[in-house]
């Protein structure tokens, strides 16, 4: 289906919140594609530090996971491999993205993805009332409370972001 005719209609992720009854926010913005997750911020003239990027890894047990962290940082593999008790995790090729998880690079969510995989969130999402994330399409975000999201998802908080001289 194309963008243009899927702009009207609402995400698995929205339609996972609205069910759930949680308070949220539910902001679309003018992107035909996908743009770094600073640009989102500087674009909805928030604080990139509050919005968050969705990242999808294997294990080296093969099962999957998914990362979510401010989108200004890098993920630190090893603290993510250690945060689900694997000995290593890597992060999915792009086109493996869409067929896991039904979302595509720069629209992944994780609510409402085809499978629910375990989720961890960097812990510097508890120093803020409310976060934003991809609402499940490129220029869709949605705003929660760390706390409502983890109850939805079953979200675990971790350390999982690289120093800023291992991110350069």
């Amino acid at each position: 289906m194309s963008k243009d005719r899927d702009k009207g209609k609402k995400t698995n992720a929205l339609r996972e919140v609205e069910a759930a009854g949680l308070e949220h926010r539910f902001i679309t913005f003018e992107c035909p594609e996908a743009i770094p997750g600073t640009e989102v911020a500087a674009r909805l003239g928030e604080d990139p530090d509050r919005v968050f990027k969705t990242l999808v890894a294997q294990g080296r047990s093969g099962e999957h996971y998914v990362f979510m962290i401010p989108v200004a940082c890098g993920l630190d593999l090893k603290k993510a491999a250690a945060a689900v008790g694997e000995k290593s995790v890597a992060m999915i090729r792009m086109r493996d993205l869409f067929p896991l998880t039904g979302y595509v690079h720069g629209g992944c969510s994780p609510i409402g993805m085809k499978t629910r995989f375990r989720t961890t969130i960097d812990e510097i999402a508890r120093l803020h009332d409310r976060i934003l994330f991809s609402g499940g399409r490129i220029g869709c975000q949605l705003e929660m409370r760390p706390d409502d999201l983890a109850a939805l998802v079953g979200l675990a908080f971790a350390d999982l972001t690289a120093s800023p001289s291992a991110a350069r």
